[in-house]
């Protein structure tokens, strides 16, 4: 393997990783000899260092991780609370709305009664803070349950869940040990 191809396999999986990944990890899934690794490393940040590069590559202990600048840590927090503060798309909103009518619930529930994977939108409400763990239910395999946060409330203006307007028209979905009834 050329030097061009063992650099952009490190690249590749510290990029992928988005944590620090040991050195005895990484020279083995790059296919690099774990002493010709700080070289290489120090070589991807020389290339970041004459590009300008946001991004750099740090040591910590026995590990290597991707990160940002330290300069540009404003922006990123800028960016990072502009995505936190954005509206919530339909997805969003519906899921929102099973976890809050049924809580505490989980993401299969969720699934069951919208028909569709709903993993990255219950992740994402649980970022912005309006969803939260809430424990795992009493069956094999123990899924976790979400419910509603206090930031909920405060975004949708209510002191308690009771507040939600009824649903009319709708039978209330409930869940009982892992079992869905309506």
């Amino acid at each position: 393997m050329e030097i061009k191809e063992k650099l952009g396999a490190i690249e590749a999986i510290l990029f992928a990783s988005g944590e620090p990944v040991e050195m005895y990890r990484l020279s083995e899934a790059s296919g690099v000899d774990a002493g010709t690794l700080p070289s290489l490393i120090r070589l991807l940040n020389e290339r970041y260092d004459d590009m300008g590069s946001g991004i750099c590559i740090k040591k910590l202990e026995g590990s290597f991780q991707m990160c940002t600048r330290e300069k540009y840590s404003p922006m990123i927090r800028t960016a990072l609370e502009t995505k936190r503060n954005a509206p919530l798309s339909n997805a969003a909103m519906e899921v929102l709305t099973i976890i809050a009518y049924n809580q505490p619930v989980s993401k299969g529930f969720v699934e069951n009664v919208r028909g569709i994977d709903s993993s990255s939108v219950v992740n994402n409400l649980v970022e912005k803070g309006l969803v939260e763990e809430a424990g795992r239910l009493d069956i094999p395999g123990r899924p976790l349950v979400y419910r509603t946060t206090a930031v909920f409330l405060r975004s949708f203006g209510l002191s308690s869940t009771a507040d939600l307007p009824p649903i009319s028209g709708h039978n209330r979905i409930l869940i009982d040990e892992g079992n869905i009834e309506s």
